[in-house]
């Protein structure tokens, strides 16, 4: 089979999607493809003028692409629930909601609600909109949740029910890996619940791999420039895994897309043990694959 690219992304006329952190990077990426496809695309963004920038940008290459942003700054969650109730009083019907948005590699911080700031912003902050807006994806067919993780859920991560906020020997890749362990299990709890309820909706996952984006701020310089320059691929591959899991007619609630490895087409893959649902019947719809 070829390798799947955006244009294999069947026509989104008529749809809506929601695209956290879409200023920028992977969310800039996919919310440009998601409107040349036809979708009325809303990217939120923590900075509005940032947010309505990357409009700019993709009116730009796509005249006439159908878009509007929206404030939201995911370490808040009083901020989400003001997104989510504008967002509910704008679109009563959301198709697509993109989980996109996050930080990594971070020095210890909190988010205004106290969180670690990464499982604040990158888990909490998303489960909270994921639930505030679900009801605006419950009534439209073939609906998707699509929360991007990363290869990081499998670097010293797990979830430390006791010291969520890793206070005791804080390790800014353990915080990390901890929240992007958080959005796999998050994804499959919720396909679980959805598939009990007999809903149409999914929930899907997917990781870029790694992508040359602005994640790696926090990085030295050297280690910025091997890590998220030298050895990565451009933006616009790193978000064919969430765009397959958004679009893809064939793909199933449960899917986890990505390359295998760093870089590569985005296929169906496995994540490490501790995030494997245990269903069957996603066994059957991924297929075989290495763990990723």
């Amino acid at each position: 089979m070829s390798k799947w690219t955006v244009a294999d992304i069947p026509p989104q006329t008529g749809r809506t999607a929601v695209v956290t952190g879409a200023n920028t990077g992977l969310g800039f990426e996919t919310a440009s493809a998601l409107a040349a496809a036809g979708a009325h695309v809303v990217l939120t963004a923590r900075d509005i003028a940032k947010g309505k920038a990357a409009a700019d940008r993709i009116a730009a290459a796509t005249p006439g692409a159908s878009l509007e942003v929206q404030e939201l700054d995911l370490g808040s969650l009083e901020s989400v629930r003001t997104a989510a109730a504008e967002l509910k009083e704008a679109h009563p019907r959301i198709d697509l909601l993109i989980n996109n948005a996050g930080v990594m590699y971070t020095p210890e911080g909190r988010t205004v609600d106290g969180f670690e700031l990464h499982l604040g912003t990158n888990h909490l902050g998303h489960f909270a909109l994921t639930g505030l807006l679900l009801d605006t994806l419950l009534p439209v067919p073939g609906s998707r949740v699509v929360t991007v993780s990363s290869l990081g859920h499998r670097n010293r991560a797990d979830i430390h029910f006791d010291n969520l906020n890793l206070e005791r020997n804080y390790n800014r890749v353990a915080a990390y890996g901890q929240s992007k362990l958080a959005n796999l299990l998050f994804t499959y709890e919720l396909q679980r619940r959805l598939a009990a309820a007999h809903k149409s909706t999914t929930a899907l996952a997917a990781h870029p791999g790694g992508s040359s984006t602005n994640l790696g701020q926090h990085l030295n310089p050297v280690s910025e420039f091997f890590v998220m320059r030298l050895m990565s691929q451009p933006a616009a591959m790193g978000a064919l895994p969430t765009l397959r899991a958004a679009t893809d007619l064939h793909a199933a609630g449960g899917q986890y897309y990505g390359p295998n490895g760093l870089s590569g087409a985005a296929t169906p893959r496995w994540p490490r043990r501790a995030a494997s649902p245990a269903t069957p019947s996603w066994r059957a719809a991924s297929g075989p694959s290495r763990r990723s």
